[in-house]
Parts: C-alpha cells; sequence; structure tokens
C-alpha cells in the first residue's frame, strides 16, 4: 500500500518512530535495532514501509532499508511469527545475521528474541532455510558496501570472487557462516588480490 516515506524526524523510540511529511505525521513501528540507526530528531530520512492491516488495527512498520523490509516480510510468513515476533527478531540481530543464522541452523541466537521460544527459532530456520542462500546473503551484505578502488568491473568481480571463496572457505574450516563473514567484511579487498590474501587477512582479524 505505502512503499516508503521521506519526511523529518518528530519522535524516536525503541520500538516507534514518529516521521512528518507533507504535514502528516506518521505513527510508524521499529525494531530497536532501526532505532538505533536513525539520525536525529529534525533530520530526514526515507523508511520503507509494510502496511499491516486487521478488523482492529492498521499499523505500520518501517524499516531504513529494502533488505531489512525484505527479510521481515520472508520472517511473517513463519507460522507464529507476525509483524511483532518479526520485529523481535530485527531487534536483537541483523538482517544479515539472521540470514546466516538460518543457513547455520542456529536456533539459540534467533530464540535471544523477547518472545521467541526455540521451537519457533526452529520453525523459521526450517521454513526459511529453502528462502535464502549464501550467495544471496554475500551479495546483500556487501551491495554498495566496498568503496575501496577495485580497478572497474573486472576488478570488481575478481574481489566479489576472492571474497565470496573466503567466506566459503572459512566456513569450511569449521567457522560459522556468520563469524567468515564478518571477518571477511573487515578485510579491505583491493584489486590483485586472490582468494589466499583474503583469507590471509581474514584469518588474521579472526585470530588477532
Amino acid at each position: 500500500m505505502i512503499a516508503y516515506i521521506k519526511g523529518k524526524i518528530i519522535d524516536i523510540s525503541e520500538d516507534n518512530l514518529i516521521l512528518e511529511s507533507n504535514q502528516i505525521g506518521y505513527n510508524i513501528r521499529i525494531s530497536t535495532g532501526t532505532a538505533g540507526r536513525l539520525p536525529g530528531i529534525g533530520e530526514e530520512v526515507k523508511i520503507h514501509t509494510y502496511t499491516y492491516v486487521r478488523e482492529d488495527a492498521f499499523w505500520l512498520y518501517g524499516f531504513l532499508t529494502k533488505d531489512d523490509l525484505d527479510i521481515f516480510r520472508r520472517l511473517i510468513t513463519v507460522n507464529g511469527i507476525g509483524p511483532k515476533g518479526g520485529l523481535a527478531i530485527l531487534s536483537v540481530m541483523s538482517a544479515d545475521d539472521l540470514r546466516f543464522a538460518i543457513l547455520s541452523g542456529d536456533a539459540k541466537a534467533i530464540a535471544k528474541a523477547p518472545g521467541i521460544g526455540t521451537k519457533t527459532a526452529e520453525r523459521v530456520i526450517l521454513d526459511l532455510r529453502d528462502k535464502v542462500s549464501l550467495e544471496e546473503s554475500l551479495e546483500k551484505s556487501f551491495a554498495g558496501g566496498a568503496k575501496q578502488d577495485l580497478g572497474g568491473a573486472s576488478g570488481s568481480q575478481k574481489a566479489a570472487k576472492a571474497r565470496n571463496e573466503a567466506v566459503e572457505a572459512l566456513s569450511a574450516l569449521g567457522y560459522s557462516p556468520s563469524e567468515a563473514l564478518k571477518a571477511v567484511k573487515k578485510v579491505e579487498i583491493t584489486d590483485g588480490m586472490d582468494t589466499e590474501d583474503v583469507l590471509k587477512l581474514a584469518l588474521k582479524k579472526m585470530n588477532g
């Protein structure tokens, strides 16, 4: 119904945002993770929204990125996870961390969300495991994030290949997908670096 709202921040709490756009104040439910990443009162921001309608309620749920909105939409397809549960999960972990928890079967990490028990967390993994992939997770995680000079399109492709293979290699060494991704994200990958170079630097980040 409403794809996004761009406006001025009037008020922020840990679970709610008031955004003014065209002299209308929108009450938008948000996760604590989103609340922590918002700019200050009076600043302008673009919020991607999900509209939730039922007989006794009409709510807007807001997210800073389309990626966050996408993972929220997937979460609420799981039986027992409504919008409130989806926000609870995204309050304790990022979209990246959630995807990797799903891929690695880490129910304990998901169950840290308020109101989400182990059985519900296991259901999230079971229902969504086939709807996310390592390749998708890596692409979304790094999309727009690499600002270093990678020598044009061919350089970017080479860097992406080295990055992805390094994550897979770390996972094969026994590290969780989430740990592997976080380590590789800390490496400044430049044109000319191969998988071995990225892997060595990532291991240093993990061990040092």
